[in-house]
């Protein structure tokens, strides 16, 4: 038996007995998106009315069922998060568990600087190689300096967790307790695409040019997009996430990163969501490098990327453009992520796009409201500002905001609203001196 396999035998134990090692009052990070470590979870809120002072939990996205932010389990448990997924934001609006905001590039500093320092890092990894190398798999992001500045390492060691290259990688010696698990990792599938969505995402996909690097996100207007893309030629990805929409275009050679600056050939990013397909496509696959969150999503690093597209969205613009995508009015609705990491590191870019892209309505209680609105929302967070924004695009065309006026600015944006609200969005405009 070789060394480290030694060393790894050792540490494996069950979920029950690793979470023992959670004592009251400590502050643990808890992986992500569709990496949460299910057995350890599981465990850890058993276990939790044993903490005589709450334990708090530091997360950034997670996905599925959220029993550890359950009605009285504050008692135990304090959620700390940095982003507000749909499973957590009930409990952040009724003052059971806290909202920090900050940059998606940032959060690593807030461990590794001491700002929230961590006593455990619950993390769910691929099974070691040959060399005692586990794969932090679909989710680098945050978790990597979470589990090198963490006392405690407790992992979750799925066979079925893809091995994913770049800089993903831990070795055994760094983790303190390892919980053998064997489950298919959760799927994060997105609908079919809409009508409404294929137009924005056909305006979005005119202003990207051959041999541009691209953040794709996920949701119905990145895979809109994607389906445009089929004429163009040496496409590169640098984003903090991708999902499935991205195989077919690599399989056909489109997308292969051979005109980028920098990584070019791969694909970097700093998690995935998506199916088994996706899983697949990844596992050993060397186009695809996962690197940290503080790197991937570095802005003066996106911008060395030679004509850096970046494709965000937006809950509501005004109309000097001013963007608010993290709440509804004062109710926090998501956070701020990597929108203004990569809208800057686009902007400044060499042959850079920024867009935000989005429907010109939403429907609030059965009836279409405007999300391009005279004024904000009282409350509203500005995600990003009027002085970083430059294209916006909807289902009816794109609006150039950059180097224009108020003036200039709220007639792009009334044109690309709804027709229903075009005249009511004039009559505002012109009350506030705009036009």
């Amino acid at each position: 038996m070789s060394g480290w396999m030694e060393i790894y035998q050792n540490k494996v134990t069950t979920a029950a007995k690793a979470v023992r090692a959670i004592e009251s009052g400590m502050r643990l990070f808890l992986t992500g998106n569709c990496s949460v470590p299910q057995r350890v979870l599981a465990a850890l809120v058993d276990y939790a009315p044993a903490f005589e002072k709450p334990i708090e939990i530091v997360q950034v996205l997670t996905i599925g069922s959220a029993d550890y932010v359950a009605p009285g389990m504050e008692k135990y448990i304090r959620v700390n998060t940095i982003f507000i997924s749909a499973n957590v934001r009930k409990a952040v609006n009724e003052g059971r568990a806290d909202f920090t905001p900050c940059f998606l590039s940032e959060i690593p500093g807030l461990f590794r600087n001491g700002i929230l320092p961590l006593d455990v890092a619950l993390i769910h990894v691929s099974p070691p190689d040959e060399h005692g190398f586990c794969s932090f798999g679909v989710e680098v992001g945050a978790t990597k300096t979470a589990a090198a500045t963490a006392r405690i390492v407790i992992a979750e060691v799925n066979d079925r967790m893809p091995r994913t290259l770049g800089d993903s990688f831990i070795h055994v010696s760094k983790l303190t307790h390892v919980v053998p698990a064997s489950y298919q990792v959760p799927e994060h599938s997105m609908g079919e695409i809409t009508e409404l969505e294929r137009k924005i995402g056909g305006y979005c996909a005119s202003l990207i040019e051959d041999g541009s690097t691209m953040q794709m996100g996920i949701g119905g207007i990145p895979d809109a997009v994607l389906t445009f893309l089929e004429t163009k030629r040496d496409l590169g990805i640098h984003t903090e996430l991708f999902s499935d929409g991205v195989i077919d275009l690599v399989e056909r050679g489109i997308i292969n990163g051979e005109r980028k600056t920098l990584h070019p050939g791969k694909i970097v990013a700093g998690f995935m969501l998506g199916t088994q397909r996706l899983y697949n496509f990844v596992n050993d696959n060397p186009i695809i490098e996962l690197h940290p969150t503080e790197y991937v999503n570095d802005p003066f690093l996106i911008a060395q990327n030679y004509r850096m597209v970046a494709i965000n969205s937006a809950i509501e613009i005004d109309l000097t453009g001013q963007v608010c995508a993290d709440s509804i009015g004062p109710r926090l609705y998501s956070g701020v992520g990597g929108q203004v990491d990569f809208i800057y590191g686009a902007s400044r870019s060499k042959g850079g796009k920024p867009i935000i892209g989005m429907a010109s309505t939403a429907e609030i209680k059965g009836q279409p409201v405007s999300k391009i609105v005279p004024m904000l929302k009282q409350g509203a967070g500005v995600v990003t500002t009027r002085n970083h924004v430059r294209y916006v695009v909807t289902e009816y065309g794109i609006a150039d905001l950059y180097g224009k006026t108020i003036r200039q600015r709220t007639r792009a944006l009334i044109d690309v609203a709804h027709p229903q609200f075009r005249e009511e969005l004039e009559k505002a405009a012109h009350e506030l001196k705009y036009l």
